[in-house]
């Protein structure tokens, strides 16, 4: 393959595709990214002007465009997706032919020398066991649609040679934002709140910056032919986080946020586990920005941005 391919992302104009897309732009790869800008988002308009930029408003679900589009692509990143629990819940005859569907069709009509790179979710361990940290070759165990249109998507991409990135919680800003991961929401609300109240507070995730996963995905592309075929978890190995914890980091950044449990009531997102990130530490990956340097960045950017203007559900 040549040393600037041409990458077709799906979805590109989301949270991680309008980091992603202009990053490879950045390397020289030529980029299309087809999204439907579902959100009313213009989060690629700094790309615009690079010749090498394409950008196709359509469905990903329309094989009449996206068949043209799969064989100019040396490298395919699909991330269009109803991203997370509620969403899929909410809508899932859209979730499965947009998570699943889609993407096995563009697996089904990809030569073999073309090369997937796709994003699934730690959220296919559902609830692991406590001070135990989930590998790869842990069983996965989704808890909702969302984790189990992942896990089945991964089953045919690793067949097919692709790579799998098992994302932690995302979290930053993003030309395209969102303020239901997470993180995000978190800060948020000690930001425009000044409080939080948490139901089970001890339930504990990972967690990874929406830049970081833009550099797993270019890792990945460099180093294509030793991982391909196989998972991995893309995370921040010290962000192995309670939600308490991660409020208490919160609060030493603004020192008034007021944290407090509530005595009843069950989050609707029952995952609960820790991961291990060692498997793509040791090809060479390390991300480079941390948790507390991810919420100095939100703080900042809910000085521009309120709720009303960025939402999944």
């Amino acid at each position: 393959m040549n040393s600037n391919p041409h990458v077709l992302i799906t979805g590109g104009a989301g949270y991680i595709g309008s980091i992603l897309a202009p990053t490879l732009l950045a390397r020289g790869c030529a980029v299309t990214v087809v999204d439907n800008f579902l959100y009313g988002q213009t989060s690629l308009l700094d790309c615009c002007a690079n010749e090498k930029f394409t950008v196709v408003r359509g469905d990903v679900r329309d094989e009449r465009l996206m068949l043209p589009l799969l064989k100019k692509a040396d490298v395919i990143m699909p991330l269009a997706c109803l991203v997370g629990a509620p969403l899929c819940a909410q809508k899932p005859v859209e979730a499965r032919s947009i998570n699943l569907d889609a993407i096995l069709m563009l697996l089904q009509n990809a030569s073999k020398a073309q090369r997937f790179i796709s994003p699934t979710t730690n959220s296919g361990y559902g609830v692991g066991q406590a001070g135990v940290h989930c590998t790869e070759e842990t069983p996965m165990n989704p808890i909702s649609l969302y984790g189990v249109l992942k896990v089945e998507l991964e089953k045919a991409l690793l067949a097919a040679g692709a790579i799998s990135l098992r994302l932690a919680t995302v979290c930053g800003v993003s030309p395209r934002m969102r303020l239901d991961l997470l993180v995000n929401d978190f800060t948020y609300r000690a930001v425009t709140d000044r409080f939080v109240v948490l139901f089970e507070a001890h339930f504990k995730r990972n967690y990874i910056h929406v830049r970081d996963v833009a550099r797993a995905f270019c890792h990945a592309l460099d180093h294509f032919d030793a991982m391909k075929g196989q998972p991995y978890n893309i995370g921040l190995s010290d962000a192995n986080l309670s939600k308490m914890e991660l409020c208490l980091e919160i609060q030493k950044q603004i020192p008034d946020f007021t944290i407090m449990e509530a005595p009843v009531g069950k989050d609707p997102d029952q995952r609960n586990y820790i991961v291990s990130n060692a498997k793509i530490e040791a090809t060479g990956y390390q991300p480079q920005v941390s948790i507390q340097q991810a919420i100095a960045e939100l703080i900042k950017g809910y000085q521009i941005i309120r709720r009303n203007q960025h939402a999944n559900i």
